[in-house]
C-alpha cells in the first residue's frame, strides 16, 4: 500500500516523541547522576523538545535553524519570568496577556515571533502552576538546552534527508496509481458498476490527488538532482501532474461512457484497456533504461487515436461521448510523451530548461494595492487578531479566577490556542466546538485510563509518549481526535506529578476548555468580526487571482512562445487555493437548514468546475504548430482580453465595490475559431478542442458574475 501523506504525518509526529522522550530521559539521567530527584526541569525539557519540533514554521532551513536556537532563550525568558514574578499574579497576567498579544502582532514582520512567543507564553504558564524557586532555574535551563538540542538533532541533522522523503513519495505516487488502474481496469471489464466498486474508485482517485500535492511540496532542484541526474523540476512536477489529470480523466470518461452504452463497442473497450495496462505497466523512473518501456503504450494510444479517426469518417458519428475518447487519447499521449522525455534527460545527462511563465503580479502594482489596502483598511489582519487576543484573555483571565482560582490559566491557554489559525467566526466556533467535544471524550479515556494504570509509573509514562504521538500524528487529520489525546496526556500527568487524579480535578479542566472555547468565539463576534462569508469571499478572490495569469497565459501561448507546460505549478497552487475554500466554508455548508447559506454550496461547486476545467488546460495543453488563418490572431487578444475582464469584474464584485457591471461572453469569438479552424484533416492540431475548456471557464465566471448581480454583455 502506498504510505504518503500518512508517512510524512507519522514521521513529523515520530521526530516530536522521539524528541521528547530523549529530552526527558537525558535531563532525568543528568538530574539524578548529580544526586537529585527533582522531575519537573525533565517536564519542561521535553516540552521544549517537542515543541521545538512542531511550532517552527519559517519558510527556509536556514531561518528554521536560527528560530529553533532562539526558542532556548525564549524558553529561558518564560521561566525565569514566572519565577520571578512567583506571588504576584497581577504580574503574571499581564506578561501573559503581553505576550498573547504580541504573538499576534509580530507575525506582521516574521512567523518566527509567533514561535518564540508560544513557547514563551508555555513556559510562564508552567512555571506560574509550579511557583518556582530562583535556586531550581539552573536546573531548567539545562534541561531546556538539551530539549532545543535534540530538536536541532532530529530536525537537522538525524532527519533532514528531503531528498529521501520526495523518493519516497515519488513510490507511493506510483503504488497509489497503480492500484487505481487496476480498479478502472476492473470497472471497464465488468459489465455494470456496483456502488461499491463506484465508492472505492472515487475514494483512490481522491486518495491519488492527495499524493499528487504532497508530491509537489517536495519537488525542489536540489533534490531532483540528486535523485535523477538530468531531470528538471518542472519535468517532474509536469509527470505527476499529467498523469493524476489522466486518471481523473478516465476515472469520469469510463462512467460516462458506460453511462452511455459505449462500451459495447467491443474494439473500445479493449483499446482502452490496453492504453491503461501499457502505462501502468511503463517504469518511467527506472534506473535501468530500456526503450520499449514505453513503446507499448505508444502503440496502445496509436491504435485508440486510429479508431477515432475511424469512428469520425463515419456516416453515424456517435453522440456526445466520442469527445470523452479524445480528451482520454490527448492526455494519455501527454503523459507518454512526457515520460519519454524524462527517460532520455536521465541517461543523456541533458538538462532541459524552458523560460518560466512569469505569471506573477507586478511588484509596483503589487505595492501600490497594498497602500491602496492599508488606506481602507485602519488596522491590519494581524493587529486585529492580537486585539481580540488581548482582549480574549483578559476575560479568561478572570474566568479562571472565578472557575478554577488554584489553576486559573487553563482558560487563557484554551482561548489562545482556539484563535490560533483562525479568522473567521465560524472557523473559529468549529475549532472551539471541536476542541470542547475533543476534551470531553479526553477526559472520559483519560479519568479511566489513569485510575487504571495509577501507581504504575512506567506505564503511565509509556502512555504519555503513546498519547503524544497520536496527538501530533492526528492533528492534520481531525483536531477533535488530537484535543481528545491532548486532554488524555493531562491526566496521565496529572496522575504522576500530583499522585493521583480526582474526577472533579478532570472535569474542572473540560469546564476551563469549554469556558475558553466560548469566550474566543465571543470575543471575534463582537471585537473586529470577520464574517464567515467574509472570509469565504477573500479566498474565492484569492482562488481567481491565481487563475487569472494562468488562463491569460494559456490563451496568450496561441500566439506567443510560451511553454505552457510550465503552469503545471499554478494548477496545483490553484487546487489547493480551492481546498482552503472548502475549508473556510465548512461551517457554512453544514448549516443546510439556514435560507442565507444556501447559495454557498452552489457557488464552491461552481469555483470547484473551475478548478476542474483550468486543470484539464495543462493536462492537455498543446505542443507548437498551431496553422490557422490570420483573421484569428485578434480573436485570441479579444479572448484574453475578455477573460481579464470578466475575472476582475467577479473580484470587484465579491469585494462589494461593484455596481451593475457586465461581463462578456465569448460565444462570438467560439463561433469564429470553429468557423475558421482547420479541420483534423487540414492540421494535426485540433484548435477547438484546446479550446473547449476555456469556453466552459469562461461561461463559470459570468454564471457567478451573474449571481452576485453583474449584467451580460454579448
Amino acid at each position: 500500500m502506498a504510505a504518503d501523506p500518512g508517512l510524512i504525518r507519522f514521521q513529523k509526529a515520530g521526530r516530536a516523541t522521539l524528541s521528547l522522550m530523549a529530552s526527558v530521559f537525558t535531563t532525568l539521567f543528568i538530574i539524578h547522576a548529580a544526586g537529585n530527584n527533582i522531575l519537573t526541569p525533565a517536564i519542561v525539557s521535553g516540552m521544549a523538545g517537542m515543541l521545538g519540533i512542531m511550532i517552527v514554521m519559517d519558510d527556509a532551513r536556514q531561518k528554521k535553524m536560527l528560530t529553533t536556537l532562539l526558542l532556548g532563550v525564549s524558553s529561558m525568558a518564560g521561566i525565569t519570568i514566572g519565577s520571578l514574578l512567583t506571588g504576584h499574579t497581577y504580574y503574571i497576567d499581564a506578561v501573559m496577556l503581553a505576550i498573547i498579544f504580541g504573538s499576534f502582532y509580530l507575525t506582521r514582520y516574521s512567523i518566527r515571533y509567533f514561535s518564540l512567543c508560544m513557547i514563551a507564553f508555555m513556559t510562564l504558564y508552567f512555571s506560574s502552576i509550579l511557583q518556582l524557586a530562583r535556586s531550581q532555574l539552573p536546573w531548567f535551563y539545562i534541561g531546556i538546552w538539551i530539549g532545543i538540542a535534540y530538536a536541532f538533532l532530529f530536525n537537522f541533522i538525524l532527519f533532514q534527508n528531503t531528498a529521501k522523503n520526495l523518493k519516497r513519495s515519488i513510490r507511493s505516487f506510483h503504488i497509489q496509481s497503480n492500484l487505481t488502474f487496476n480498479l478502472l481496469i476492473q470497472g471497464i471489464q465488468d459489465k455494470k458498476l456496483s456502488p461499491e466498486q463506484k465508492k472505492e474508485l472515487k475514494k483512490n482517485v481522491h486518495k491519488l490527488q492527495e499524493y499528487a500535492i504532497t508530491v509537489s511540496e517536495y519537488i525542489n532542484e536540489e533534490d531532483v538532482k540528486k535523485l535523477w541526474t538530468g531531470l528538471s523540476p518542472s519535468q517532474l512536477r509536469l509527470y505527476i501532474f499529467d498523469t493524476g489529470m489522466l486518471i481523473e480523466t478516465l476515472t469520469d470518461s469510463a462512467r460516462s461512457l458506460k453511462n452511455a452504452d459505449a462500451f459495447e463497442i467491443d474494439e473500445l473497450r479493449r483499446l482502452l484497456i490496453w492504453v491503461i495496462q501499457s502505462l501502468r505497466d511503463a517504469e518511467v523512473l527506472t534506473q535501468h533504461y530500456e526503450e520499449q518501456n514505453l513503446q507499448e503504450a505508444e502503440l496502445a494510444v496509436q491504435a485508440l487515436r486510429l479508431l477515432i479517426l475511424d469512428l469520425f469518417n463515419r456516416d453515424e458519428k456517435p453522440a456526445g461521448w466520442l469527445f470523452l475518447i479524445r480528451r482520454i487519447e490527448s492526455i494519455a499521449n501527454h503523459v507518454i510523451e512526457g515520460a519519454a522525455t524524462m527517460q532520455q534527460a536521465l541517461y543523456r545527462e541533458k538538462a532541459f530548461e524552458s523560460e518560466d511563465i512569469k505569471t506573477k503580479v507586478d511588484p509596483e502594482k503589487e505595492s501600490n494595492e497594498e497602500k491602496a489596502e492599508d488606506k481602507e483598511t485602519s488596522l491590519k489582519p494581524s493587529t486585529k487578531k492580537a486585539y481580540q487576543a488581548l482582549i480574549a484573555g483578559a476575560l479568561s483571565i478572570i474566568a479562571g479566577q472565578s472557575i478554577s482560582p488554584a489553576q486559573p490559566y487553563w482558560v487563557l491557554l484554551t482561548a489562545f490556542i482556539v484563535l490560533i489559525g483562525t479568522e473567521s467566526i465560524g472557523r473559529i466556533y468549529t475549532k472551539g466546538f471541536q476542541r470542547s467535544v475533543g476534551t470531553i471524550m479526553g477526559a472520559v479515556i483519560g479519568f479511566s485510563l489513569a485510575k487504571v494504570v495509577s501507581g504504575h509509573t512506567s506505564l503511565e509514562v509509556v502512555l504519555i509518549f503513546v498519547v503524544v504521538f497520536f496527538a501530533f500524528y492526528l492533528f492534520e487529520v481531525s483536531y477533535t481526535l488530537m484535543s481528545m489525546f491532548i486532554t488524555m496526556l493531562v491526566a496521565f500527568m496529572y496522575d504522576l506529578l500530583l499522585g493521583g487524579i480526582s474526577f472533579s480535578l478532570i472535569s474542572a479542566r473540560v469546564i476551563d476548555t469549554i469556558a475558553g472555547a466560548m469566550i474566543a468565539f465571543g470575543v471575534s463576534t463582537f471585537v473586529f468580526p470577520k464574517k464567515t462569508k467574509d472570509k469565504v469571499a477573500e479566498a474565492f478572490t484569492d482562488f481567481l487571482n491565481e487563475l487569472k495569469p494562468y488562463v491569460t497565459a494559456y490563451v496568450r501561448g496561441f500566439r506567443e512562445d510560451i511553454n505552457i507546460k510550465e503552469l503545471s505549478g499554478t494548477a496545483f497552487t490553484l487546487e489547493q487555493t480551492f481546498q482552503t475554500i472548502k475549508t473556510e466554508a465548512q461551517s457554512l455548508t453544514q448549516k443546510l437548514v439556514s435560507p442565507c447559506h444556501s447559495d454557498i454550496n452552489k457557488w464552491i461547486t461552481m469555483f470547484g468546475a473551475i478548478n476542474y476545467y483550468a486543470k484539464h488546460l495543462v493536462a492537455s495543453s498543446y505542443r507548437k504548430g498551431f496553422d490557422y488563418p490570420d483573421e484569428l490572431v485578434n480573436v485570441f487578444q479579444r479572448i484574453k482580453e475578455k477573460l481579464e475582464l470578466n475575472i476582475d469584474t467577479l473580484v470587484d464584485l465579491l469585494k462589494g465595490n461593484g455596481d451593475g457591471p457586465l461581463v462578456y461572453s465569448l460565444d462570438k469569438e467560439r463561433e469564429q475559431i470553429e468557423r475558421l479552424a482547420p479541420t483534423r484533416k487540414q492540421s494535426q492540431r485540433d484548435l477547438i478542442h484546446h479550446l473547449y475548456y476555456i469556453w466552459r471557464i469562461n461561461k463559470a465566471l459570468i454564471e457567478l458574475a451573474e449571481e452576485f448581480g453583474a449584467g451580460k454583455d454579448q
